[in-house]
């Protein structure tokens, strides 16, 4: 399955690391990465079945029609609670910001006891509150368990392999033809698959269940049954009996506990990974060749000409050889390119360690919020690189203020992005949803800026505005150049909507699998892929600011800095656009709430892709600019 072949690899290599030292744990203590070390049950041993929040899904016209998700104990589903009520597990940062509300359950399980139609409880649903599972049942919502660190799945076929794989969830309910009170599933068939380590010893491989629609009756003297066939329909008219039960089977499975995930983590379709490498790839080779040609032939003719004895040839020059006196000026507002630029490298750093700590298997699927844990902290963390960045290209450009450009590198960036999310959380807070962070976790979050990102920032600026700046290769004129009037498409908007569509192009496909694993709640762990086609990133953005920054210097225009962050950035422009076709084609979003969550986080991706982009454009742009005028001599 390609580079998504290699991520597996390495992720089951480190799982079987893992695996063969839980074997020698019986002899000697043993380290385990956290939240991949197996747990060993005894039988009879108690197996906790942990609930998580309601999410939504495709519902059956295969739209997604909410983002919003619920706690599982919402009051208005009426689910049976544990005795002593409810206790919350521990999560990571990540884990509570990006939505998760794990808590205990009423569930009681043992291992390799089987038990059949137990009851849970018996709630009295009233017709308002039935209204309101309704909807979600008519909105595709999914219950969202765990065993063991392992979540619920049901078993579906793939079309065009006819091929078993684990669907992350099971539906809250089903919505039958012809009938207009969806059924309710209020019986669980839960199938545990359980792998023999030795003749004690046994862990758990496969959480597998079947929910059912039951109207089963129940009175203080005897036990529901589960045999009726009578489906549960909530009525909202009236107060609706609800009994709500399930069954425990287990089966043993050959499947080890290393490779526990692979029934999750399938991927419909590999060949569309391999595709989308081939399309970056041929876009960074056409991009390399036109770059190659100018470097190699016109730039080397053209230097060899400058620096030739002839009077004659050098009265006939033009171009960008006659804005050797400009091309290194301070661009207008430049303490905010500085910080564009000190941002851009804080992401980089970030997304970068991020995925080779993906692709070295570090990053479990076991260990929840994980990856958004590991992302967060390096961002606080690369505040360093922020602020050192930020300050010397500040400098250079002949700014003297340190106060004031670690004051915006601090501010800036993340208050924006800070702004977008609370606006966000508040759309949350106000529909209700469990994926609204609570006060608690806000609170940290800005402890950790204030006490490790904000000091980071500083100590990193006072670095970098201390550094010795580079002095420019050609002496800056004190009078600016006349600029001629440019050509329509190498004026600021059509050159940079040109260069956005080229680096746009080279990712597109895989964003389309990003997306649809964010607001589809899949897993996503073709970090093999992903790290290639960052790495594409990076030099499609880098060659295509490059050439447009020769054509604007051949235009007379010497203008390149601001110019190469707008037409390295531009790609963000078209990931929105892209956002809205995913938009109006995959999903059909019923209430404002879910609308300005959904652009709200779009917004604030764009926005750090911007920055990122921006930054990578404007390093590639002023290292070749500083290297075609380094090489001419100048009287």
């Amino acid at each position: 399955m390609g580079f998504g072949w290699l991520s597996r690899r390495w992720r089951a290599t480190a799982f079987s690391l893992v695996g063969c030292a839980a074997l020698l744990s019986q002899q000697a203590d043993a380290f385990y990465l956290p939240g991949i070390a197996p747990h060993d049950y005894k039988i009879g041993e108690k197996v906790d079945l942990q609930v998580n929040s309601l999410t939504p899904s495709l519902n059956a016209e295969n739209k997604l029609e909410s983002v919003l998700s619920y706690n599982y104990y919402d009051e208005r589903f009426h689910f049976c609670r544990p005795q002593g009520g409810p206790k919350a597990a521990h999560e990571s940062l990540g884990s509570i910001l990006f939505g998760d509300r794990i808590y205990n359950s009423a569930f009681e399980l043992e291992m390799l006891k089987d038990s059949s139609c137990q009851m849970l409880c018996a709630q009295t649903i009233p017709g308002k509150d039935a209204a309101f599972i309704n909807d979600k049942i008519m909105k595709g919502y999914n219950y969202n368990w765990l065993i063991d660190g392992l979540p619920a799945a049901t078993v579906k076929i793939e079309d065009r392999l006819q091929k078993e794989f684990y669907s992350l969830g099971f539906e809250l309910g089903s919505q039958v033809a012809g009938q207009i009170v969806p059924h309710f599933y209020n019986h669980y068939d839960i199938t545990v698959q359980y792998h023999t380590v030795d003749s004690v010893h046994h862990r758990v491989v496969g959480v597998i269940v079947t929910p059912q629609s039951k109207n089963s009756v129940y009175s203080p003297d005897t036990t529901p049954s589960c045999d009726t066939a009578e489906p549960m329909n909530l009525h909202e008219e009236k107060d609706n009996q609800v009994v709500f039960t399930y069954s425990v089977k287990w089966e043993k499975s050959e499947k080890s506990w290393a490779t526990r995930w692979d029934a999750y983590l399938h991927a419909m379709d590999p060949k569309i990974h391999w595709f989308s490498l081939i399309n970056s790839v041929v876009i960074v080779v056409f991009l390399s060749a036109m770059l190659g040609l100018i470097l190699v032939r016109t730039l080397h003719k053209d230097i060899a000409r400058y620096n030739a004895d002839d009077a004659e040839d050098l009265q006939e020059d033009f171009g960008w050889k006659l804005v050797h006196g400009d091309v290194f000026r301070p661009p207008q507002k430049f303490e905010y390119l500085s910080v564009i630029v000190g941002s851009g490298f804080q992401l980089f750093w970030m997304v970068l360690i991020t995925l080779v700590i993906a692709i070295l298997g570090f990053l479990s699927p076991s260990s929840r919020g994980s990856l958004s844990t590991a992302m967060l902290m390096l961002y606080i963390i690369f505040g360093f690189s922020a602020g050192y960045n930020a300050a010397y290209n500040y400098h250079s450009f002949g700014g003297t203020s340190l106060r004031r450009i670690i004051t915006l590198t601090t501010l800036c960036v993340p208050g924006i992005c800070c702004i977008l999310l609370f606006i966000v959380n508040l759309c949350l807070i106000v529909a209700n949803s469990s994926a609204a962070a609570p006060i608690g976790t806000l609170l940290g979050v800005i402890a950790l800026w204030f006490v490790i990102s904000i000091p980071l920032t500083v100590a990193g600026g006072y670095f970098g505005y201390k550094r010795k700046t580079a002095d420019p290769p050609v002496r800056v004129n004190q009078i600016p150049r006349q600029i001629p009037e440019q050509p329509w498409y190498l004026r600021a908007i059509p050159s940079a909507l040109m260069g956005g569509i080229l680096t746009f192009g080279a990712i597109f496909i895989e964003l389309y699998f990003i997306m649809n694993s964010i607001w589809f709640h899949k897993v996503y762990y073709v970090f093999g892929f992903l790290f290639i086609v960052f790495i594409i990133l990076i030099l499609t953005t880098a060659e295509v600011t490059v050439l447009l920054t020769y054509f604007h210097l051949c235009a007379e225009d010497y203008r390149w800095q601001w110019r190469s962050v707008y037409t390295a950035g531009a790609s963000a422009f078209y990931v929105f656009l892209y956002g809205v076709l995913f938009y109006f084609s995959r999903l059909r979003l019923a209430s404002y709430a879910s609308l300005i969550i959904y652009f709200g986080w779009m917004i604030t991706a764009c926005f750090m892709f911007f920055i990122l982009t921006g930054a990578i454009g404007f390093v590639a742009s002023n290292m070749f600019v500083r290297r075609i005028y380094s090489a001419i001599k100048i009287d």
